[in-house]
């Protein structure tokens, strides 16, 4: 039995490797601009290096998904952590655009594996008693280190004379740091089972699926809309809105992410049905404000859809958490969160690649627009479906 202080260490160290790796893949969020300079590549490539992130997430939580639930959560965690490093080292390393392919796709993995069982090792280490402040801690570090490394990369791109190399050291110290105490402070399985990689399959247990599903396009939905708004950002600001800060571009990301953080808290206060139907109909207004945005060319609008995003999406991750991974036993919440989060990025990554596909041919305002517009049609039938649902099960519950 693990003693508190002990139990406390493990979660900051936890939290902190969570964090840490998160951060480092949204580090070059802000700085397409410059390598797009030096790379002399369009927005299309921007969004090609967007995907492949985005799928190696996938692959590493669809493959590996179910490995912590066998292994134990500390040897994924620490691979986690490695791939960070590794993610990193390639960063720093003479700039062509095959090696920035390359390490987008590593930094992708490390995120997959840690977005999964980072999740679950969380609400472990929180007990039964008290999954919701874990399922709370664990999204805020999430979306919060996705958050601070874009805003910490743009500002350093606009204060620092080394801005493609600063950041990437600074993230390769603090993920030595992070596998360093997760050494220290978590305990090492005390019978770990023996290495078996599964097939590719991510099981959600029947109960619920209809759940599962209602959360996994409500959250994706959120996530759909940050997509978009990581595709289009940067490059609107410089082309339409005339503004070439860093500082900027990584500030409209980190609002987004940052208040998904918000909309944890808030969506803790209120029941799961409530936060679901406020997250999806928040969604519906942010993806109108982007569209305005976009539309009027207004840097105002840019800096508001953020903030409705996030608090909307927060609500609907939070919700979605509630009824799928937090009412699992700990043997399958590794594969359900794995689930989880390779849906979201999935939804995540469709509209980045749609957005760039499109401007080829239409712009990239109009493809924006588009798939803001696609997006708020989502929002709202996943909003109508949970109405539909719960109003179901209400009526087939007996009476006491």
């Amino acid at each position: 039995m693990i003693s508190a202080p002990a139990r406390r260490g493990a979660v900051l160290a936890t939290a902190f490797a969570f964090l840490v790796t998160m951060m480092g893949t949204t580090l070059p969020t802000p700085l397409y601009s410059l390598y797009s300079q030096q790379l002399d590549f369009t927005e299309f490539t921007v969004t090609i290096l967007f995907a492949v992130y985005a799928f190696g997430v996938m692959f590493a939580l669809i493959v590996f998904g179910r490995l912590s639930d066998d292994v134990g959560r500390r040897p994924i965690l620490l691979t986690a952590l490695v791939l960070a490093v590794i993610s990193a080292v390639m960063f720093l390393l003479p700039l062509s655009l095959p090696l920035l392919i390359a390490a987008r796709i590593v930094s992708g993995l490390s995120a997959g594996l840690m977005s999964g069982t980072g999740t679950a090792a969380v609400i472990d280490l929180f007990g039964p008693a008290d999954k919701s402040r874990a399922g709370m801690l664990a999204i805020a570090v999430n979306t919060g280190g996705l958050g601070v490394g874009t805003l910490f990369a743009g500002v350093v791109a606009d204060l620092s004379s080394a801005p493609l190399t600063l950041p990437y050291a600074v993230h390769l110290g603090l993920s030595v740091l992070a596998f360093v105490a997760l050494r220290v402070f978590t305990p090492a399985p005390a019978d770990p089972a023996p290495l078996r990689l599964h097939a590719p399959r991510l099981t959600v247990p029947a109960p619920i699926r209809g759940a599962f599903v209602r959360g996994v396009l409500a959250a994706g939905a959120g996530f759909a809309v940050c997509g978009v708004l990581t595709a289009v950002s940067a490059l609107f600001l410089v082309r339409y809105l005339g503004i070439g800060s860093h500082t900027v571009a990584g500030l409209v990301v980190f609002l987004a992410f940052a208040f998904m953080v918000v909309g944890q808290f808030v969506a803790r206060r209120i029941s799961s049905r409530a936060a679901m139907q406020a997250g999806c109909g928040g969604l519906v207004v942010a993806a109108a404000v982007l569209a305005v945005a976009l539309s009027a060319e207004s840097l105002a609008a840019l800096l508001i859809a953020p903030i409705v995003l996030g608090v909307s999406a927060g609500l609907c991750v939070n919700a979605g958490l509630a009824a799928t991974v937090e009412q699992v036993d700990p043997a399958q919440r590794g594969a359900v969160s794995s689930a989880f989060f390779a849906g979201l990025y999935l939804l995540l990554a469709v509209p980045a690649i749609g957005v760039g596909a499109l401007s080829l041919a239409v712009g990239l305002r109009e493809s924006g627009l588009v798939f803001a517009g696609l997006v708020a049609l989502l929002a709202a039938a996943v909003g109508v479906a949970d109405i539909a649902a719960r109003g179901s099960a209400a009526r087939t519950t007996p009476l006491p």
